[in-house]
């Protein structure tokens, strides 16, 4: 990468930093738009604006800390770019090592030049100065011992897992939170398996590993570029999904012919896996709120070969029995919206948009979803309750609060030879925990009635 080519991709990581320091804008938002924008960046380029981008946002803790222990002065009183531009240089000296350390200190004291800050680039030299000697010393982040602080969280989440999980096993979870997300492919067993399609990418050249437990999985093990240019994306032989999103299917095992409803469908994967799994014959609805989001499930469904599947914008909670034929359903998905705590490596700002207050408002929004579906379905028919955050009031806590008011339903735990009892506890319930399974966290359990 050329210097010129390194200022520049820099300098939009700022602007969109800014984006997101100073307008609440979200950071993958802002970096596409300039990604739309700036198309004529070359492919090195991209990514490392994409790294720069996600690894300030989601190091933003770290960053203020190292930052303090170097400033003379508080912090809070920097200039915002300044702080901006502090953050993309300690974030490079502590976090990359493909580019040269003076490089870094070059750059960004170059970049505070052309950002107005001339009086201050002095400053910038210095910091990072002091930031490269104690990076050679290898103790550059040896002086954060909080885990808050060195991992780059709010303190309420980090409390709340210590709680749940003790400190070793938090601290190891949310170190996992601070990858870079792997990116997961579900077989479209209409037409492959995850073995076929792993045969067909590697005589392409390109490695990929099953995924244990996850019958339809498979994981690029290195991939840049669009995925779409792949081999078999235009014939609808694959999707991307995370391994954890195609184990609520695996849950909910839909067979052909059955009536099953999606209830919180878009954008539409496991919709689209339900009626794969079904051989395409049977009876799927696919239910959400906002029709114009429907419209990436019916785009899907055409890509991938698959007919079964109606869309209607609906709030599942006055959905009856009456929008249909007045049958109740063999099997109803409650994938509910939830506040997402299992997928913080994906989404960079996530950790610092939810409050304490999120969780409890969610849990009971959840709790009427679920409620209500215990309305639509058959005797003896199944429903599977999903969510993709770790948060007990969001899961354990609204299942408890359902089986106490019913006491006729009960957790259905996976069959004893099923894949899925590696997931499940002795309660019957998976949890999908990142740091164990590698994959996003996640809650499932599966209710029977009669």
């Amino acid at each position: 990468m050329k210097q010129n080519d390194r200022l520049q991709a820099r300098q939009l990581a700022l602007d969109v930093l800014r984006q997101v320091d100073r307008r609440g804008a979200y950071a993958d938002v802002a970096l596409n738009q300039c990604l739309s924008q700036y198309t004529q960046l070359h492919a090195k380029d991209r990514h490392f604006l994409t790294e720069l981008v996600y690894g300030c946002t989601r190091r933003r803790r770290t960053l203020d800390a190292l930052l303090q222990n170097f400033a003379h002065q508080p912090i809070a009183k920097l200039p915002p770019d300044l702080r901006l531009i502090l953050h993309l240089g300690l974030y490079q000296l502590a976090f990359l090592d493909r580019v040269l350390p003076s490089a870094i200190v070059h750059t960004t004291v170059e970049l505070a030049k052309t950002n107005a800050l001339q009086g201050l680039s002095g400053l910038v030299n210095a910091i990072l100065r002091q930031a490269l000697r104690k990076m050679e010393q290898k103790l550059l982040l040896s002086g954060i011992n909080d885990i808050a602080e060195r991992e780059s969280f709010p303190d309420w989440l980090v409390n709340l897992w210590i709680e749940q999980f003790g400190v070793t096993e938090t601290a190891a979870l949310c170190g996992w939170f601070n990858q870079i997300p792997r990116i997961d492919l579900r077989a479209n067993r209409l037409y492959t398996t995850a073995a076929q399609l792993q045969e067909i990418f590697a005589n392409e050249g390109i490695e990929t590993d099953l995924i244990p437990g996850v019958r339809d999985g498979l994981r690029l093990t290195h991939h840049v570029g669009s995925l779409t240019e792949l081999p078999k994306y235009a014939d609808g032989w694959w999707s991307v999904q995370d391994a954890s999103a195609q184990l609520a299917v695996e849950l909910l095992d839909p067979q052909p012919k059955e009536r099953i409803l999606d209830a919180c469908a878009a954008p539409g994967g496991k919709t689209t896996h339900i009626a794969e799994r079904m051989g395409n014959k049977g009876y799927v609805w696919a239910l959400d709120l906002h029709q114009k989001r429907l419209k990436k499930v019916q785009d899907n469904s055409t890509r991938l070969g698959i007919t079964c599947i109606e869309t209607h914008a609906a709030d599942f909670r006055e959905f009856t029995l009456k929008e249909t034929d007045g049958k109740p359903w063999d099997r109803i998905l409650l994938d509910v919206p939830c506040s997402g705590l299992g997928t913080l490596h994906r989404h960079a700002d996530a950790r610092w948009r939810q409050t304490p207050a999120d969780s409890p408002k969610l849990a009971q929004l959840q709790l009427e979803i679920l409620t209500h579906g215990a309305t639509l379905v058959r005797e003896g028919g199944t429903l599977v309750y999903s969510t993709c955050t770790l948060h007990p009031a969001e899961n354990e806590l609204v299942i408890a609060q359902f089986l106490a008011a019913h006491p006729d339903w009960q957790i259905v735990p996976p069959a004893a030879d099923s894949g899925l009892r590696r997931f499940s506890g002795d309660d019957g319930t998976l949890r999908i925990l990142p740091h164990h399974h590698d994959m996003d966290g996640f809650f499932l359990v599966r209710l029977g009635r009669g």
